[in-house]
């Protein structure tokens, strides 16, 4: 199914988690994955002097600096590309996000694949509680599905037999079911719909909705994921369809915990990300810090 893996990297311990995904799809599926590292932001206009992002020096990049550095790369992998996996290595130098994505639209990937934190220049309590910046802007503009590793316990990544789609029913969601069904049916696993009544309490701690008002939502959305998705899920061998009430991406990683998930899908809505908050992240990027397992998230 991906036959085409872009996968983002730093080269460092950062990346690990994400790197052992990358290569066990590629081997799984026979892919073609491009290992892609930025070199560095260059320190002033057009200027091939850069800031190494690992050794936090400032470097001439040329032919036999790069030569050096995918050298480097090619040996920091190596337990994995002496499996004889088709891959390349590239490099470049600029602004991680703005290069990611220019990569993904040259080579035109199925998956973009990267790790929830590039280990970078995040601060510690934002490393700790969001996901990255160059992850986020990422995961908004990719042309194709983008799949995060933010967590260790999300690494560890086999055969899927669990997938948890999160819905808000927005078009992107019904969108990005059409994927998550597609994923289903390939890999023959089982497929659980989701959605969370969003009962997160005003600042003065009252909640939104009453009792009654949360139990009707309830019912309301567990309608309405039949009538959107049953049509689509009828064709699947396993499926189920749950809806509950609470803070939305804490509900996602609870419920993909107990149906022991092996991939989380959502639709990420870069439209309706408010500029001042897109730093501490919308519901995807919370999922993605928490979860247990990848999360792949859509945009389009």
């Amino acid at each position: 199914m991906f036959k085409n893996i872009l996968f983002a990297t730093a080269a460092t311990g950062a990346s690990d988690h994400a790197a052992r995904v990358a290569f066990n799809i590629a081997e799984n599926c026979n892919s073609h994955v491009t290992i892609f590292h930025v070199l560095g932001v260059p320190s002033r206009g057009f200027s091939q002097v850069v800031v190494d992002v690992k050794t936090r020096e400032k470097v001439e990049v040329d032919g036999e600096y790069t030569a050096w550095v995918k050298e480097e790369i090619r040996t920091y992998y190596e337990k994995y590309l002496d499996k004889g996996l088709d891959c390349t290595i590239d490099v470049a130098v600029g602004v991680p996000a703005r290069e990611i994505l220019r990569r993904a639209r040259a080579i035109k990937p199925d998956l973009v694949l990267i790790g929830g934190s590039t280990g970078s220049d995040e601060e510690v309590f934002y490393k700790k509680y969001a996901a990255g910046s160059t992850l986020q802007k990422v995961a908004r503009s990719a042309p194709c599905p983008v799949l995060a590793v933010n967590r260790p316990a999300a690494s560890f990544w086999g055969g899927v037999s669990n997938i948890v789609f999160g819905t808000d029913f927005s078009k992107t969601a019904d969108r990005t079911f059409d994927f998550a069904l597609k994923v289903a049916r390939t890999m023959e696993c089982e497929l659980h719909v989701f959605h969370a009544v969003d009962i997160n309490p005003v600042p003065g701690g009252t909640l939104l909705l009453s009792q009654d008002e949360i139990e009707l939502k309830i019912r309301e959305a567990l309608k309405e994921i039949r009538k959107r998705y049953w049509p689509g899920l009828k064709t699947l061998k396993a499926c189920s369809m749950d809806v509950c009430e609470g803070i939305p991406y804490f509900e996602i990683v609870k419920y993909a915990r107990d149906k022991h998930a092996d991939l989380i899908i959502m639709a990420h809505h870069s439209k309706k990300m408010v500029e001042e908050n897109a730093r501490f992240g919308g519901n995807v990027e919370q999922v993605i810090v928490r979860a247990g397992c990848p999360v792949l998230s859509m945009n389009k």
